[in-house]
């Protein structure tokens, strides 16, 4: 299967980006959201992953599952919902799962913080300077 979405994005309305020290997986997901009835739906997503087969493969299902959706639908996307998509993963690679979960909820937390909306990632997905976005002072 050929990854799908796979790439960067100028100008993402939202972007998040997370990462594995033990296995050393990096994954950005980015977002445009446009508003359709009142409704804040993911238009376009991509992602960016340096890593394994497993960690590209969840990066890619994660955004074939968000693109088109509310994003309070997207937000509810769990690491076991992507694992399902692929029919399984290996125990090995489930964190892989939880990667591309993490960063499409940041990616939505960092849309609804420049918004000024409610509905926060989970405290274990938050991390205020993603690390390829870091300053030096």
């Amino acid at each position: 299967m050929k990854p799908k979405n796979q790439g960067s994005m100028k100008d993402p309305d939202g972007f998040g980006t997370v990462g594995n020290p033990r296995c050393g997986d990096i994954m950005t997901v980015y977002i445009k959201v446009k508003k359709i009835k009142n409704k804040e739906i993911i238009s376009d997503i991509k992602f960016e992953t340096l890593g394994c087969a497993a960690a590209i493969a969840t990066s890619s299902m994660v955004t074939e599952m968000a693109k088109g959706k509310s994003l309070d639908d997207a937000f509810q996307i769990t690491r076991q919902d992507v694992a399902d998509k692929l029919e399984g993963l290996p125990p090995m690679k489930m964190h892989c799962s939880n990667l591309a979960e993490g960063a499409l909820k940041r990616a939505i937390e960092d849309y609804r913080s420049k918004v000024g909306a409610k509905g926060k990632a989970p405290e274990k997905t938050k991390e205020k300077n993603p690390p390829h976005r870091r300053t030096r002072k």
